[in-house]
């Protein structure tokens, strides 16, 4: 795509964080090409709202858009799904959201609770955090789904039968906590239920719309 080299240029000048002053031949040099193209470039990135310029004397002051920084975030994840496949840790990010009210009957059941204390090493508190994936993150969690899970088995408590689910181990803030995932579920893949031993509203002070940064680690591995 067109705007992954200037954008990532820009973004090393610093305009992630900053109103960063560049005229277009200085941008030029950077991306190898002329003055002319390079100002008929920028102009590009303005009226597609990957970044944002004010003109001034001398050439023009820009920083990079929230669709501009989510568009190199995506290209990121998408190298990391190339060129780190066996690393350790993977990253996603989203924000909260209320979910639907569902979790809290489904985890205080028995038959999951007890394999989640034997399976997961932790009795979870009754409710899930939801979170909702940033695009980039969208990408990275198909490399959740190439690791191995935690099976949660399906079960019969003599009125009505439980579905089975696989748990993935993560940590939030240090905090221990899981990616649960039903085997039979309504929710798109960006959309993420987490149980944890705690309130993590609560305890971390979140509200809907806070950024959170869920680290999976796949060394915590899982016997079915």
């Amino acid at each position: 795509m067109y705007a992954v080299e200037p954008l990532k240029r820009l973004a090393l000048l610093g305009a992630t964080e900053n109103l960063i002053k560049i005229s277009s031949a200085e941008f030029a040099q950077y991306i190898t090409t002329s003055s002319k193209t390079a100002a008929r470039l920028l102009k590009q990135l303005e009226d597609d709202r990957y970044i944002e310029r004010q003109l001034v004397p001398g050439g023009q002051k820009i920083t990079l858009t929230c669709n501009g920084i989510d568009l190199l975030h995506k290209e990121y994840a998408e190298y990391q799904l190339i060129f780190c496949r066996e690393s350790a840790d993977i990253e996603l990010q989203g924000q909260v959201i209320t979910g639907l009210g569902e979790g809290q009957y489904y985890i205080v059941q028995h038959g999951y609770m007890s394999q989640f204390s034997e399976k997961l090493g932790f009795q979870p508190f009754p409710g899930t955090l939801n979170i909702k994936l940033n695009e980039a993150s969208v990408s990275m969690r198909q490399k959740m789904d190439h690791t191995q899970p935690i099976c949660i088995h399906g079960f019969n408590d003599d009125e009505r039968t439980f579905g089975a689910g696989k748990c993935y181990p993560i940590r939030i803030n240090g905090i221990k906590s899981a990616i649960i995932v039903p085997e039979r579920t309504h929710y798109p893949t960006n959309l993420l239920e987490i149980i944890a031993p705690v309130n993590l509203r609560e305890k971390l002070h979140l509200k809907d719309g806070d950024e959170v940064k869920i680290v999976l680690d796949k060394k915590d591995k899982c016997e079915g």
